[in-house]
C-alpha cells in the first residue's frame, strides 16, 4: 500500500515546540485519515530546527465505499414530505426505496451507496485544513504574496511543503494543494550552510537519506545520541566525566541540525562559586553542558557545547566565541555570590514585611513567623531539636532575597544552605534551608534529617491549612498554590521516616497560631466550625474542633485521595485505603499505610479472601432487611435466642475477635489484628452454611440480623470491609 511523506520547512522552530509539534503533526493527520475511513499501518514524526516531517505507511490507495441507510416519511406521507425524500436521497421514485414495517407504521427507507475517492484527492483535502489549524502555543502572520498579505499563521515564515503519497515499486505523485501561495511539491533543503541547495526527494526513505548526505539528522533522538556519545568521549578524554542533564539534552539537540560537540575552558578562579551557580549560568546562558572531576567530584574549569557546523578552522573560532560570551557571565556570578556573602541571612528578613505572600494570609514575614512557630511544636515529633528547628525555620526564605537566587531562581534553598555555613550555622539548621522546599515532585528525594523534616512539615502544613481555611482549594486540574504537591510532600515525608502524627493535632496547632497572629481572613474562614461546641471547653478542644471542620471540608478526602495515588505508585490498592478512612479518626497516615499494608496482604490469603465474602453477605443481607424494615439492627444479640450451635459459636468467636483485634490495633500491631480476624472465617462460613436468618420466628430473625451486624462490627477494628472490591 502506498505511503506519505509530508514535510513543512520554515525558518528555526523554537526548540520547547518541536517535540510537541511533531505529535501534533502525527495525530491530525492520523486522525483525519482514520475519519475518512483510510485505516494506516504506522506512522512516525520527525522535527529540526526547520522542519516538521510525518511518514505514514501501508495508507489504502482509496477510500471503501460507504452504504447508508437513511429512513424517509411514512407510507402515505404529503407530497411535500416524499419530494424532500426523493432530492435528499438522490432516488428518482419511490419504487428505489425499501419499505421498513415499524410499530409506528410503514417507513420508506433509502439504500444511498457513496462510492470512495482515491486516497490522494482525500489528502488534498485534509493537509491545508491542518497546517491551517494547527495548533502552535505561539505564531506569526508574515509578508505579503503577489501583492497580497499573507493569511497563514505559523510559528516562523514557512517556506516549502513536500508532500509525496504512492506505492515503494513506483515513482510517487505529488500531494496537490497550496497554503498561502505555497505549492505542495517534493523539494526540501539540507543545512543551511554546509548544503544549503534545493534536494528532490521521492518517498521517506530517500528523504532521510538525502538529508543525511546534506549535513542534516532528522531524527531527533539520533541527534541526542550523537551529542551525549561525543560529550562523554570528549570528557573521558581528558579524564573528566561529564554532568549529564537531560533537559538541557532536549533542548540542544533541538538547536542543531548536525550535532559538532567541542569543549572550552575558562579561569579557574570562577570555581570558587559553588558547582551548582557554576552549572546554573554556564546551562542557562549557553546551553553548555558541565564537567567534573570523577575523583573529587567537583566541577572543573571545562565545558561542553554542541555547534550546528563543522567549521574549517575545527570550531577554534566558534569555542573562543563560547569562552568569551561565558567569561563575564561566571563573574558576574561570582559577583553576585561574594557580594551576597557580605550579608547575613538574618539581615535580609525586614524586607519580608514589605512582600506579600498572599493578600488574605499575610506576608512573607508573617508566614516565616508562622512557619517557625508551627516548626517549634513538630520538632519533638519528629525527633528534632527544638531550637535548631525554629532557627532552620527563621532563617530557610531568607536566600530569596538574594542577588544570586534573584538571578537563577532553580537554586533558591540550596543558596540559603550555602550561606549558613557560610555564617557558622549548625549543619542541620544550614540543610533544612535547602530541604525544606522538598520533596518537590515523586522523583525528588525525601528529607531525613529531623530538622529538615520539622521545618518542611511546618510550611506545607502552613500553606494547606491557610489556603484551605481562605477557602482557595485546588480545582479540576488547577492547582495554582500546588496543595497538591504539598500534600503529597507531608505524605511522603512522614511514610518515608516512619513519623507516627496525628494530622488533625498538627493541623489545630497552625489554625491556632493563624488565630493567634489575628489573621481576619483564617479567623473568618474557620469561626464556621465553631458551632455546637461545648460549653466552657478548652482552647484545644476548641481548636481540634476547627481542624476535624477542615478535615470535613474535604482535606481529610483531599489527603486521602493524595495518599491514594501515593500507595498506587507502590502497587497497593485504593479500595484499601478507602477502606481504612472509612472508619473516620484516621488521622495518623504511617499507621494507615502500615494497616493497608497488613489488610493487602490478609486478602490475598485464602482466609482473607473467604472472610471478605462471608462480611459481604452478611452486609448485603443485613441492608436487604433494613431497607425492608426500615430500621437498622443495631445493639447486642440475646444470647438466649441462639438455638443452633452454629450461633453460638459465632457469637463467642466474635467477642473474642473484637478483643484480640482492639488489643492489637491498639498495640499498632495489624499483622496480629488481621490473623485475629482470621479465626471468625470458621463459624461465619458454618452460620451461613446452617442458619437460616430469615426465621419465622419474628424474634429470631431479629436477634441473628444483629448478630449479623455484629460481624460488620467486629471487622471495622480493622477496617469498613463493605468498601473493598471483590
Amino acid at each position: 500500500m502506498p505511503d506519505l511523506l509530508l514535510e513543512l520547512f520554515s525558518e528555526e522552530i523554537p526548540a520547547r515546540m518541536q517535540a510537541k509539534a511533531a505529535d501534533d503533526l502525527r495525530r491530525m493527520v492520523t486522525d483525519k485519515l482514520v475519519a475518512e475511513g483510510l485505516v494506516y499501518e504506522g506512522a512516525k514524526a520527525f522535527a529540526t530546527p526547520r522542519r516538521l516531517a510525518l511518514t505514514v505507511h501501508g495508507i489504502p490507495s482509496r477510500q471503501p465505499d460507504l452504504k447508508t441507510e437513511r429512513r424517509g416519511p411514512k407510507m402515505g406521507a404529503p407530497d411535500a414530505a416524499v419530494q424532500g425524500f426523493l432530492k435528499a436521497t438522490g432516488l428518482t421514485s419511490l419504487d428505489e426505496a425499501k419499505i421498513q414495517r415499524d410499530p409506528k407504521g410503514d417507513f420508506y427507507i433509502a439504500l444511498i451507496e457513496k462510492p470512495g475517492r482515491p486516497a490522494i484527492d482525500v489528502l488534498a483535502e485534509i493537509l491545508p485544513v491542518i497546517i491551517r489549524t494547527f495548533p502552535w502555543p505561539k505564531s506569526m502572520r508574515w509578508g505579503a504574496r503577489s501583492g497580497k498579505p499573507g493569511s497563514l499563521n505559523w510559528v516562523r515564515p514557512l517556506h516549502a511543503i513536500n508532500a509525496t503519497f504512492g506505492l515503494e515499486t513506483e515513482a510517487p505523485d505529488v500531494v496537490k494543494f497550496s497554503v498561502d501561495g505555497i505549492e505542495a511539491g517534493q523539494t526540501t533543503y539540507g543545512h543551511r550552510f554546509m548544503a544549503p541547495a534545493a534536494i528532490s526527494v521521492r518517498r521517506f526513505e530517500d528523504y532521510e537519506a538525502k538529508l543525511k548526505a546534506a549535513k542534516v539528522i532528522l531524527d531527533p533522538r539520533a541527534r541526542k545520541d550523537i551529542i551525549l556519545a561525543d560529550a562523554r568521549e570528549l570528557a573521558f578524554a581528558q579524564g573528566l566525566e561529564l554532568v549529564e542533564d537531560q533537559v538541557l539534552l532536549d533542548e540542544v539537540s533541538g538547536l542543531v541540525e548536525w550535532p559538532v560537540v567541542m569543549m572550552g575552558s575558562f579561569e579557574t578562579e570562577f570555581l570558587a562559586i559553588p558547582d551548582e551557580v557554576i552549572r546554573a549560568t554556564i546551562r542557562n546562558n549557553q546551553k553548555c553542558f558541565v564537567v567534573r572531576d570523577p575523583k573529587t567530584g567537583k566541577l572543573t574549569n571545562k565545558f561542553v557545547l554542541t555547534a550546528n557546523i563543522e567549521a574549517a578552522d575545527g570550531g577554534k573560532t566558534i569555542v573562543a566565541g563560547n569562552e568569551r560570551v561565558i567569561r563575564p557571565r561566571l563573574s558576574d556570578a561570582k559577583f553576585f555570590y561574594e557580594t551576597d556573602l557580605k550579608t547575613k541571612l538574618e539581615d535580609r528578613l525586614p524586607k519580608f514585611e514589605q512582600i506579600v505572600f498572599h493578600e488574605k494570609l499575610g506576608t512573607q514575614a508573617e508566614r516565616i513567623e508562622r512557619i517557625e512557630r508551627l516548626a517549634a511544636e513538630i520538632a519533638p515529633l519528629v525527633g528534632a531539636d527544638v531550637e535548631k528547628a525554629r532557627r532552620a525555620a527563621h532563617l530557610a526564605k531568607a536566600d530569596l532575597l538574594t542577588e544570586v537566587v534573584g538571578e537563577f531562581p532553580e537554586v533558591q534553598g540550596l543558596m540559603g544552605k550555602y550561606y549558613a555555613l557560610a555564617q557558622g550555622e549548625d549543619a542541620s539548621v544550614a540543610a533544612a534551608c535547602e530541604e525544606h522546599y522538598k520533596p518537590q515532585g515523586p522523583g525528588d528525594r525525601v528529607p531525613t534529617d529531623p530538622v529538615s523534616v520539622a521545618v518542611a512539615l511546618a510550611d506545607k502544613i502552613d500553606t494547606l491549612v491557610g489556603f484551605w481555611a481562605i477557602d482557595e482549594k485546588p480545582t479540576g486540574s488547577k492547582d495554582p498554590y500546588a496543595l497538591r504537591r504539598a500534600a503529597l510532600g507531608v505524605i511522603r515525608m512522614l511514610i518515608s521516616n516512619n513519623i507516627s502524627l496525628s494530622l488533625w493535632d498538627t493541623f489545630s496547632n497552625s489554625v491556632a497560631i493563624y488565630r493567634q497572629s489575628d489573621n481576619k481572613a483564617v479567623i473568618a474562614g474557620t469561626d464556621k466550625w465553631l458551632e455546637g461546641g461545648k460549653q466552657g471547653e478548652s482552647v484545644r478542644e476548641t481548636l481540634k474542633r476547627i481542624a476535624k471542620g477542615l478535615g470535613a471540608s474535604g482535606l481529610q478526602e483531599f489527603f486521602a485521595d493524595r495518599l491514594k495515588v501515593q500507595l498506587r505508585e507502590q502497587g497497593a490498592r485504593h479500595d484499601l485505603v478507602d477502606a481504612v478512612f472509612a472508619l473516620g479518626g484516621q488521622d495518623d497516615l504511617l499507621m494507615i499505610v502500615r494497616r493497608v499494608e497488613a489488610l493487602g496482604k490478609f486478602l490475598e490469603s485464602d482466609d482473607g479472601k473467604n472472610l471478605l465474602a462471608g462480611i459481604k453477605r452478611a452486609s448485603n443481607i443485613l441492608g436487604i432487611e433494613e431497607k425492608k424494615d426500615k430500621r437498622s439492627f443495631e445493639g447486642a444479640p440475646e444470647p438466649a435466642l441462639y438455638n443452633l450451635s452454629e450461633e453460638k459459636a459465632l457469637a463467642k468467636a466474635i467477642d473474642e475477635v473484637k478483643a484480640e483485634a482492639s488489643a492489637a490495633v491498639a498495640k499498632e500491631d495489624f499483622a496480629s489484628a488481621m490473623s485475629a480476624m482470621a479465626k471468625l472465617r470458621p463459624p461465619v462460613d458454618a452460620f451461613f452454611d446452617k442458619v437460616r436468618v430469615n426465621d419465622e420466628d419474628a424474634k429470631v430473625r431479629e436477634n441473628r440480623l444483629k448478630l449479623l451486624n455484629e460481624i460488620r462490627s467486629a471487622t471495622r477494628a480493622v477496617a469498613d470491609f463493605s468498601k473493598i472490591q471483590d
